[in-house]
């Protein structure tokens, strides 16, 4: 059994690799205990999001439903044959990931079959909750290793910092989840005419949320402070290019940071949380 566990750890190991140069990195600046758990949820997460997102010359319903009902049973049996979802009920059985999280990412990610605009606040932030502040909170159960009073002391920040990625990922796909998905996230907003103020109103938005994320950052485990905060610095690398980018500009293309600029990033960032200048 040690042997498929181990396997299964590899494969969503192997997912983040694939699908994210930049969240590996940051997840390879994490303890070493705690590094195949964070891959095991991405994983999980990316999976949802890929059948939801990218395969659209398929059933995509079907597999979805399909893709639930292997995770319920995985979550129930202890145990999945689809490797993904066994290293990933395999962390949630480990740390005790509350259940309304992996439910409430599973909703919001139900929506992106059928629901193309939100019109109202409300169905934003709850999309938003579980797309992105869910995952954020099955993260921070790990790095506090299921302590249960630092989780709840830490939630609020672990939330805002999950939202802020989420905006800016909205922000920096506007052209393909518009072109190719017809989804427009941002409640009563035209995004076809996108001008300065209305983007300003969005990175304002985004700002307030990472102020307050920065304040759970620097009070995380030295376990994992390091690469979430270095997760933090290259998403607020990104907002600081699209401020400088036009509103047609965002339309037409999709935003960057370099390779270099992310490895500067990565310097400063060690420096930074080494010599206690957080």
């Amino acid at each position: 059994m040690q042997l498929f566990n181990t396997l299964s750890n590899t494969c969503s190991q192997a997912v983040t690799a694939a699908y994210s140069t930049s969240f590996y990195s940051s997840v390879s600046m994490l303890d070493a205990s705690i590094q195949d758990d964070i891959h095991n949820i991405y994983g999980f997460v990316r999976f949802a999001d890929e059948i939801v997102d990218t395969f659209l010359e398929y059933d995509q319903e079907y597999l979805f439903n399909k893709f639930e009902q292997d995770l319920y049973e995985a979550l129930k049996l202890k145990i999945s044959l689809n490797p993904i979802l066994n290293s990933f009920q395999e962390t949630v059985h480990k740390f005790d990931i509350d259940r309304d999280l992996i439910a409430a990412f599973m909703n919001s990610m139900r929506m992106d079959l059928t629901k193309t605009e939100y019109h109202t606040q409300e169905e934003y932030e709850t999309y938003i909750y579980g797309s992105a502040d869910v995952v954020g909170l099955m993260c921070l159960k790990i790095f506090v290793n299921g302590n249960e009073n630092e989780y709840q002391r830490l939630k609020p920040s672990a939330m805002k910092l999950g939202s802020a990625f989420q905006k800016v990922n909205f922000l920096r796909d506007l052209k393909s989840d518009m072109e190719i998905l017809n989804r427009s996230y941002f409640p009563n907003i035209d995004l076809r005419n996108l001008d300065h103020n209305t983007k300003q109103l969005i990175i304002d938005e985004i700002e307030k949320d990472f102020q307050e994320a920065y304040e759970g950052i620097i009070q995380l485990p030295h376990t994992a402070r390091f690469g979430v905060y270095t997760a933090y610095k290259y998403y607020r690398q990104l907002l600081k290019k699209l401020k400088r980018t036009q509103p047609n500009r965002i339309m037409e293309t999709r935003i960057r940071v370099s390779d270099h600029t992310k490895w500067a990033l990565l310097v400063r960032s060690y420096c930074n949380v080494k010599l206690n200048l957080l």
